[in-house]
């Protein structure tokens, strides 16, 4: 979670209370030896950190920086002073290694104080189990350098722990891999600080360069490795994502896993997904740090902001820090983003939507991302284009072409379903709702059929609005319909009924009269008989159900003068 700001300045008081303070006891107590005549190795020493940390290995997602020992070596060399200053030095490549964000400028004075209380205590320690500065007897080294290693990332690690725990409130265990990492590293690095030492002995300044030009070409040859190895990765997950993303059936399943899976893989704390509708790109998803956020922004026109631009090239774009979008962008950008990722999302070689990925970080994407987040566009456009099909393909299937209702295959497949509730006893009753145009012969001989069309429409539309959620509204054929009323008593559904008829008789429906050849626009009224039944009370099973609602609508309603509402008589 983000730090406050009187924290933050906490953190300022508490370097100024401790580390220069420190310097100073330090340099009284502790004072630098064997300088003299060293000057050239010292040097060597502070460049050669510096390029070390600017140069760390990544492993298994670890940061690990193999800079401790030439700090143990500059330690054993030239005294704990010399250590802790070298240790600050390190304060700004490390920071600047790590891509810390603008709000996070409290790391500066943080990491100084870790490092010095680190350095401070670890050397005390060196000097209270017999360690000598200086010394070439190996015998009177190795043991206060174990102490001194195992110190070193101990208190690291106990630092680093109530910082997380205690101020930023996270939830993270004693052990966690970067502490074994950690702890590894500075063992395997004692030998290689113990060699580098007694050669700076045998040929100065010159030691930095036999060991650390070998050492410098060995890290960047794992870290080649390591990219091959992270672009493998990021294959393969790119292969797993296009496997899930393809299997859904459901737009809004796809984009539920492609927002889920793009950011678990790659550093992301905003993420938008915007469609191609010419001539708008319209946001139809948005996350924000982890948040599901209202799709409210307003559309971008081709060629307008970041996203515009990509949709008018179709050429992917990569921006490191603020400072290179910022008078590109248009509309909607979140103040803190920092790096930004922005892909076209093409299809049948053309562009149909735009992915835009941002987080707080500088320089946290790299063009290897870019290269999968672009395979993983193109299995997105694929499986967003199947599931839109799937989608057009089964509403068609189960919807009235004309009124858009469901049609009747869908509601013989519903009322089967919720009788199956019923007898499981998932429903306590089901009441079904059959209505029947009166006289609607007359209005298709009267004004045609296109007329008497859109009077079904009408009807539609107003049928949907007076249900609402309480049931499912269908065309069951013709002019009649049905409402399917689940958990709803009879009386209740004969109120409901009584409810439609009387809207339905005082609402004047609006159409075209196309017969008389000069297509005039009529208010025309009309009514409708309706016959109600209710399981498990009238009917065992489906057909019955629907038997029983058609005998009240034609016996009970249409037989004893039509506009009327019937319930089901044994």
């Amino acid at each position: 979670m983000p730090l406050s700001l009187s924290k933050k300045v906490l953190f300022v008081i508490i370097w100024l209370a401790v580390v220069p303070a420190g310097l100073y006891f330090t340099y009284i107590h502790y004072p630098p030896e064997n300088v003299e005549g060293n000057e050239a190795t010292l040097v060597s020493l502070v460049v050669f950190s510096t390029v070390i940390l600017l140069l760390p290995i990544v492993v298994n997602g670890t940061m690990i920086f193999l800079f401790q020992w030439v700090a143990l070596a500059a330690f054993i060399q030239f005294g704990l002073f010399i250590e802790i200053l070298l240790m600050q030095l390190s304060v700004i490549p490390f920071v600047f290694r790590l891509r810390v964000a603008k709000q996070d400028w409290h790391r500066i004075p943080l990491n100084s104080t870790m490092f010095f209380l680190v350095s401070f205590f670890s050397g005390l320690l060196f000097y209270e189990v017999g360690g000598v500065v200086g010394s070439m007897g190996l015998e009177t080294l190795i043991i206060p350098i174990f102490f001194y290693q195992v110190a070193s990332v101990l208190i690291n690690q106990i630092l680093l722990f109530s910082y997380l725990k205690y101020i930023a409130k996270a939830s993270i265990p004693f052990y966690s891999k970067d502490f074994i990492w950690d702890g590894i590293s500075n063992l395997i690095m004692m030998p290689i600080a113990l060699s580098f030492y007694y050669l700076t002995f045998q040929i100065g300044g010159y030691a930095s360069l036999l060991i650390g030009v070998p050492f410098i070409s060995l890290v960047i040859i794992m870290k080649l490795y390591n990219s091959s190895e992270k672009i493998n990765l990021y294959l393969q997950k790119a292969g797993e994502i296009g496997h899930q993303l393809t299997e859904r059936l459901k737009v809004s399943e796809v984009l539920d896993i492609f927002i889920e899976k793009i950011t678990s893989t790659l550093p992301v704390e905003y993420a938008y997904i915007l469609d191609c509708y010419d001539p708008d790109l319209v946001l139809i998803r948005r996350v924000e740090k982890g948040k599901r956020m209202p799709n409210d922004l307003p559309p971008l026109k081709k060629g307008e902001g970041i996203s515009g631009r990509v949709w008018e090239s179709g050429e992917s774009m990569l921006f490191t820090s603020k400072k290179e979008w910022v008078d590109i962008a248009e509309g909607y950008m979140p103040d803190q983003v920092e790096s930004v990722l922005c892909v076209p999302i093409v299809r049948n070689q053309k562009v149909r939507g735009v992915l835009l990925l941002a987080t707080s970080k500088k320089k946290a994407y790299e063009k290897m991302q870019l290269m999968i987040v672009d395979i993983l566009c193109s299995y997105f456009g694929v499986a967003m284009e199947n599931a839109r099909h799937h989608e057009m393909t089964k509403h068609n299937s189960e919807r009235c072409a004309l009124t858009d209702l469901y049609n009747y295959r869908y509601f013989e497949d519903l009322l089967a379903l919720e009788f199956n509730y019923l007898e499981s006893g998932q429903r306590r009753c089901l009441s079904l709702i059959m209505l029947d145009l009166d006289h609607f012969k007359t209005i298709n001989d009267t004004y045609g059929h296109q007329g008497g069309n859109e009077i079904l429409k009408g009807l539609s539309n107003h049928l949907v609005e007076l249900i609402g959620v309480a049931g499912t509204v269908a065309r069951y054929g013709g002019e009649e319909f049905v409402i399917l009323l689940p958990d709803i008593e009879n009386q209740e559904a004969f109120q409901i009924a009584e409810k439609v008829r009387q809207h339905i008789a005082d609402t004047p429906f609006l159409l075209h009269d196309s017969l008389n050849g000069q297509d005039r626009r009529k208010m025309v009224r009309i009514t409708a008989s309706i016959g109600v039944a209710t399981a498990p009370v009238d009917a065992d099973d489906p057909l019955a159900l629907i038997r029983h609602a058609d005998r009240a609508l034609y016996t009970g309603a249409k037989q004893l003068g039509r506009n009327r509402v019937a319930q089901y008589v044994k």
